[in-house]
This record gives C-alpha cells, structure tokens and sequence, in this order.
C-alpha cells in the first residue's frame, strides 16, 4: 500500500482580496512524480510553496505526514523541514564557485561530503564548472547548480518550479535525467510546476491541471492526457485556450 505524504482538503490561499489557490483535495504519495501544469497564473507556484510548507494556507487543510500544518496546526518543526527541498524558477546563487554553492546546504547542517558533491557535479555536467564564479555562469549552468545544491542534500521530497523554463535541449535533457534518477534511485518524492507538457507526460506518474487556482483534475500522466475526464483538461492538452 502506497504510503500518503501529503493530504489538501478545501486548501485556499488568498492576498489581500485575491484568491490564488482554492484546491478542494489534493494527495500525493511518497515515491511518485507529479507535475502541476497549468496557464501562467493558475497558481501552480503557490500551491508549490504551501507544499514547501514556506507559507501558511489561509484556510483549509494541509497534512504533511499526517501531521496538520495548516492554520491552527503544527508548526512545522526544523526536522520537518528538512525533509524538504524547493528548487526556485530562479535560481538565487552565492557570489561563490560552483563547488562552495553546491556544499552550502551541507555546510549550514554541519555535514561534510565530498564524494555526494563530486558525484552530483558530474550527474549534472558541472565537473569542469567546479571553480568558477557562480556569478558568471549562463543561464542553464545556474539552474543545474541550482538543482545539485538540492541534490547534494538527499531530502526525500523535491520540489521543483519550472527547472528548465528558457533552457536548451541540452540543459533540459540533464535536468530531466538527474530528476528520474533522483526518483529511482532514492524513492525520491518530486512534485514539478512545468508549463511544458511534453515534460511532465516523460517524467510524470501522475499529472494535475490547475485553472485559477483550482484543481480541475490529477489523473495517472497516460490517463491525462489520452483519457481526461474534464473538458478543460482535453482542451488543454490539445493546446486550446481553457482560460
């Protein structure tokens, strides 16, 4: 039996007067992929970072591992956190090397490993990158050291906003490559915000649609998009305007 990780009931968060999510159920089950897609504003990226518990719903239900964390919850313990790791859409790097931002998360929890960090510079094509100013990397060199900075910390939960938004084949191809192995190798749970669709049907187990901040639908990912059960997520993979 799937174990349940993550458990949303009538999940909303709202600024100021504006509703950006309003998800009646969502759960996600440790060891899977599931990619959120959705147009620009369907508030993919919020609902990502109330999963990194990094905010506070507004109202509703939020269980991380059975344990609530909503308002009037837990509050999310360190150790709970450090079960989590979000990778940012833009990656925010030190004006350091490649190698001391990659040990940065290692080093604030009091760790030393060399050889995890010689092994995801090399996974990630960052071996010869491994003295250069983070600074002056392009665009995709950035968000791969954004991603093994990640890696390097071997949390059980990854959680990814559009990883290879703008990048090359290349880039999208190790990104791509270093997430299923985070997920095969380590039983890795990942949840992926991506607009690109073709991306989430290689790397998905499950797909989700959101529409202003509502959760339309998640389905098995060849369900989804061959066998949808709502109108608006046929639409959507069909690439026909649904908002």
């Amino acid at each position: 039996m799937s174990e349940l990780l993550y458990r949303a009931t009538n999940l909303t968060k709202r600024y100021e007067e504006r509703t950006v999510v309003d998800v009646a159920s969502l759960e996600i089950e440790r060891g899977e992929i599931l990619a959120l897609v959705g147009p620009s504003g369907a508030g993919k990226s919020t609902l990502l970072r109330l999963l990194a518990l990094l905010e506070a719903p507004t109202s509703g239900s939020l269980q991380f591992q059975g344990v609530e964390v909503a308002m009037g919850g837990a509050r999310p313990s360190l150790a709970m956190r450090r079960q989590l790791t979000m990778v940012f859409q833009r990656p925010l790097l030190l004006n350091r090397n490649v190698t001391a931002n990659i040990e940065y998360g290692l080093r604030l929890r009091g760790l030393k490993a060399k050889e995890r960090v010689a092994q995801v510079l090399e996974q990630l094509g960052l071996t010869d990158l491994a003295r250069a100013n983070a600074r002056n990397l392009s665009g995709g060199e950035a968000q791969r050291v954004s991603l093994a900075r990640a890696m390097v910390l071997e949390t059980p939960i990854l959680l990814l906003d559009e990883p290879t938004a703008n990048l090359d084949p290349y880039n999208v191809s190790l990104i791509e490559n270093a997430i299923r192995s985070i997920n095969q190798q380590r039983a890795a749970t990942v949840v992926i915000v991506t607009h690109n669709v073709f991306q989430a049907r290689r790397l998905a187990h499950r797909t989700a649609l959101l529409l202003d901040g509502h959760l339309v639908e998640t389905l098995p990912t060849e369900a989804f998009f061959n066998a949808p059960d709502d109108a608006r997520t046929a639409a959507f993979v069909r690439g026909d305007m649904v908002y």
